[in-house]
């Protein structure tokens, strides 16, 4: 008997995101529908596929095996879906973004307000995230991403390097005064990543060398970040094109900054051949670089 592809879909979520809620919350279903599917599917292979305990499902041998069929098996589809999607000129339909919850929050809202009035026929959705969605499997069109995609099989185009900048709000530095130099930081509050060496690696750079324990508020949700340098906890960073439109903060001396990070972006071949697709590629290229 060969296995219904829902069921397939249904384990490659399972497989990939580790537990049923977690699969669950990122297809929109429920935990019930997933794991009934993965029981049919065991049942119709004779196999078992997953080890289950407290800490979510773990793939077996066969599960692994298996898995590397599904993927390909889900890539072929998504080929299948695309290229029957490519005909036509019509710019209406949806479009579906994802970008790190800085970009998605501070830089696309202008650009996609302008790219609504310029198609208002266009519907676009936007995943915040600064996780890994595959573009082949339609988890989304376009992805606006921070470093070069290593995956196949996809356009890649190196549009920007975004400079970054040291910030604080008027309030703390009325409190505590501006650093003139990188190495007067280590006399002040600081707001830095969690997981996230990307603020050390760039102190490094410059030949000034911290460690985590050197930010006074960590976490590697930057919008979380930004609101705290907002808020006054200390003197933080992020894009100069975020921070010098925020009237709520200052940016300090040139020597702070902590260098530039890049923006790729990127989508299918494929995908790009469906010109709502491709309008909104080329939409963003313009109004990004």
């Amino acid at each position: 008997m060969i296995p219904d592809w829902s069921q397939i879909q249904s384990f490659a979520a399972v497989a990939e995101h580790g537990s049923l809620s977690a699969a669950a919350r990122a297809r929109n279903g429920s935990q019930p529908t997933l794991s009934r599917h993965i029981a049919q599917l065991e049942a119709t292979l004779g196999l078992r596929l997953f080890d289950r305990s407290s800490g979510g499902m773990v793939l077996t041998e066969d599960g692994a095996t298996l898995l590397t069929h599904a993927a390909t098996m889900a890539d072929a589809a998504a080929r299948f879906d695309a290229a029957q999607g490519g005909h036509g000129a019509d710019l209406s339909g949806t479009v579906r973004l994802t970008a790190s919850h800085v970009v998605a929050n501070f830089i696309l809202p202008p650009i996609l307000t302008d790219l609504h009035r310029a198609h208002p026929g266009l519907q676009i959705e936007v995943i915040a995230s600064d996780t890994t969605e595959n573009l082949l499997r339609r988890e989304a069109d376009i992805a606006l991403r921070m470093y070069r995609p290593t995956q196949n099989d996809v356009i890649a185009r190196h549009i920007a390097d975004l400079p970054l900048g040291a910030y604080a709000a008027p309030a703390y530095l009325d409190r505590h005064g501006t650093p003139d130099r990188l190495e007067d930081f280590a006399h002040h509050t600081i707001i830095g990543y969690d997981r996230s060496t990307l603020i050390i690696d760039g102190f490094a750079q410059r030949g000034f060398h911290a460690g985590r324990d050197f930010f006074a508020f960590r976490s590697d949700d930057q919008v979380l970040c930004w609101h705290m340098v907002i808020a006054g906890f200390g003197i933080g960073f992020g894009q100069r094109r975020v921070g010098d439109a925020d009237p709520r903060v200052m940016r300090i001396a040139d020597e702070s900054q902590v260098g530039t990070m890049p923006l790729w972006l990127t989508a299918h071949p494929d995908l790009r051949r469906i010109p709502r697709v491709r309008r909104v590629y080329d939409w963003l290229a313009r109004h990004l670089t």
